[in-house]
């Protein structure tokens, strides 16, 4: 349970936030705090706000993919492409 608490409360470099923010839209609770019973009235602005933290998220996921791609392929030597016959 402590390891599954530290992987999602940890901001991870490459998109900024925790896991459990991305997903969840706030920071996990480690106390013991008692929950609210009934409708929640703010569900919009809570999916918007969701919705927001993911596309913030997939543009932090996309901008690091770009960077490990332009170092990766900066190490790569080219090649001739096989061709069958030759």
């Amino acid at each position: 349970m402590v390891k599954a608490m530290t992987y999602n409360n940890k901001a991870y470099l490459s998109t900024k936030i925790s896991p459990f923010r991305a997903n969840y839209g706030q920071d996990s609770r480690i106390g013991f705090e008692e929950r609210k019973k009934g409708k929640y009235k703010g569900a919009e602005k809570f999916v918007k706000k969701i919705k927001e933290i993911q596309e913030e998220a997939k543009v932090a996921l996309g901008k690091a993919q770009k960077e490990m791609k332009k170092y990766t392929n900066s190490k790569r030597a080219k090649v001739n492409k096989y061709r069958l016959g030759t």
